[in-house]
């Protein structure tokens, strides 16, 4: 299964693919889409146009992206959120499901710890992906954001499978 992670930003929204095939995982690209223009309309549409065109070249089968956490600036909250919006829209535009994940559960499902700092999940996506080179801070959060949903996906066939031969 070919897995697109997804890190939302309204600046640089980092993005991740990686290939998971009987529990193993391989790294098959990653990036930063950068928003341009002057408004926040045009910066959204650029954002929105470049992730299209990266599921339009690597074709992947599931989405994942990570969930916005609320802070004090109300203002920049919003504005990620509608990053958050379009990071979900292409894979959806695309027909793909898309799981969503708390930046804890990604952390803890790479790193093992909840609270682990962005160098901590750099470190572990270089070890779980070798060869990965990651394009900044954003794409490892989006490779490690698909290995999270790697995971969760493995869990969830084993368990259909399980309830599955119960019956």
């Amino acid at each position: 299964m070919r897995i697109i992670g997804i890190d939302p930003g309204l600046r640089t929204l980092g993005w991740g693919v990686i290939e998971a095939e009987n529990g193993r995982l391989s790294h098959v690209a990653n990036g930063q889409c950068r928003s341009q223009g002057t408004d926040l309309a045009l910066r959204l549409l650029s954002l929105h146009t470049q992730l299209s065109a990266v599921m339009a070249q690597y074709h992947p089968d599931a989405a994942a992206v990570e969930q916005t956490f609320v802070n004090r600036d109300g203002a920049g909250t919003l504005k990620l959120g509608q990053a958050r919006g379009i990071a979900m829209l292409v894979p959806a535009q695309a027909g793909l499901t898309v799981g969503e994940y708390a930046p804890n559960a990604v952390k803890k499902a790479v790193v093992g710890v909840g609270h682990a700092d962005k160098k901590q999940v750099e470190h572990m996506v270089r070890l779980q992906l070798p060869g990965c080179a990651p394009a900044g801070p954003d794409a490892a959060d989006a490779l490690a954001i698909a290995i999270c949903h790697s995971f969760h996906a493995a869990t969830a066939g084993r368990l259909a499978a399980a309830i599955g031969a119960g019956r």
